[in-house]
């Protein structure tokens, strides 16, 4: 059962802080979803353009962005969540876009993916219509996809999912009115879906199945059962969090469903599925739906057309090669910025200082004070000169290499290699790249 906005409503954010602005009741929210470099902005801004506002979520740093889009009569509301590879709450980003989609009530959620990786994408398509079926699929970027020689048959994909599909080329607005349509129909409730179910193995179906009844008690159809189950058995603390701080449900504390709960994890210890297994299992089960339904639907001009692709991620993200490329492509990176800099640093503070001495000089010539040399030259001057000399050359030389490495698609497969072990420290994998931006600056 996925939610409703009777069951939840945009109020259920809108009391915490985040103020969903509408003006008429009639008014459809829209939560517009994706991960990152889809194009997703690209399609908020083609539906909005002029009509939108940032700003943080509820306590948090994580930006916003809401717009209005008025389409045959109708305001829509729509709501740019933060992009994000799944819903599995590993970082803000995801816990945010969750909660949205979970809490926050959208009339429907339209998923971005992208059209020249669409196996990839559903990954997020299929996490998001296990919590609801008010879904839409954008696939966007088809006029790359032409070019590189992709087709995608968008009606069976349609009807493998069970959602609209729409596919657009955002850049161009083609196909946004299509979308839209699509969009409407689903929120007035004249569009029907049946979503793709995702069947996983034995044991998971019926740890889930034992629990799942529980559930639908005390959620009353507000969220759905069957996904809740999946979360509370996996052991998503931030899940328990946001039913008690949204819905009121304390799982914890809910004598007969911890009963439940127990037991299923009982039955699931017993055949040998315990912590990360039963995460593995899940994920691993949705990675294969996701192929299955990629092998169906997509097809390439060039049979081996992303045979390079995966011969460099096995040699990236192998666990006997991976990290010690990534040290040593690192460390290279360090090097150059550290060394090359020199050079320029000392021409820089060469010309700065040069200019001190006749900035100096002409203080001495105007027979200006003392007290206005030192906080002019002396003081605003010469640590300008040092800050400028200092740490401009460097910036200079490690951003356009650190764009270089994320513009390759590197910069995802470091945080791969690292989240395993920056998970047995409660953080996450894509920390390690503001770390490297931190290690340059105390450099």
């Amino acid at each position: 059962m996925g939610l409703t906005g009777e069951s939840t409503g945009a109020g259920v954010l809108s009391c915490c802080g985040l103020n969903i602005v509408k003006i008429t009741k009639q008014d459809k929210v829209v939560a517009l979803a994706g991960n990152p470099n889809v194009g997703k902005s690209t399609v908020f801004n083609g539906l909005t353009g002029l009509n939108q506002h940032t700003g943080n979520w509820p306590g948090k740093t994580v930006t916003n962005a809401q717009g209005r889009y008025w389409h045959k009569g109708k305001n829509f509301v729509m709501v740019d969540i933060p992009g994000t590879y799944s819903l599995m709450a590993n970082s803000a980003e995801e816990e945010i876009a969750r909660d949205f989609i979970c809490f926050g009530g959208p009339d429907v959620t339209v998923i971005v993916a992208d059209a020249t990786c669409l196996e990839r994408n559903l990954n997020l398509v299929l996490q998001t219509i296990e919590i609801t079926n008010k879904v839409v699929v954008c696939v966007n970027l088809m006029d790359e996809a032409k070019k590189k020689k992709i087709h995608i048959d968008l009606a069976l994909l349609e009807k493998r999912l069970g959602v609209p599909v729409v596919g657009t080329s955002a850049r161009s607005g083609k196909g946004l009115d299509r979308l839209m349509d699509a969009v409407a129909a689903l929120a007035e409730e004249s569009g029907n879906t049946a979503p793709l179910r995702v069947v996983y193995d034995g044991e998971v179906e019926k740890a889930v199945a034992m629990l799942e009844p529980a559930l639908e008690k005390v959620l009353q159809g507000r969220i759905s059962s069957r996904w809740s189950a999946l979360k509370i058995l996996e052991g998503d603390e931030s899940l328990l969090r946001s039913l008690e701080e949204y819905l009121g449900v304390d799982i914890v504390r809910h004598g007969e469903l911890s009963k439940n709960i127990a037991e299923a994890r009982d039955y699931l210890e017993e055949a040998g599925v315990t912590g990360d297994s039963f995460r593995d299992r899940v994920v691993t089960r949705i990675v294969e739906t996701c192929e299955s339904v990629g092998r169906e639907t997509v097809m390439f001009e060039k049979n081996n057309y992303a045979a390079r692709d995966r011969k460099i991620d096995k040699l990236l993200t192998s666990k006997l090669t991976g990290i010690p490329i990534m040290i040593l492509l690192l460390f290279g990176v360090f090097w150059v910025t550290i060394t090359g800099a020199n050079y320029p640093s000392g021409w820089l503070a060469d010309g700065l200082f040069w200019l001190e001495d006749r900035l100096s000089a002409l203080f001495a010539w105007l027979s200006a004070p003392a007290w206005l040399k030192g906080l002019l030259v002396d003081g605003v001057y010469r640590t300008l000169a040092w800050v400028v000399s200092v740490m401009l050359p460097p910036m200079a030389i490690f951003f356009p290499l650190f764009t270089l490495l994320e513009d390759s698609g590197y910069l995802p497969r470091i945080a791969f290699n690292l989240d395993n072990f920056f998970r047995k420290a409660c953080a996450h994998g894509k920390q390690a790249l503001t770390m490297c931006v931190g290690n340059l600056c105390y450099q």
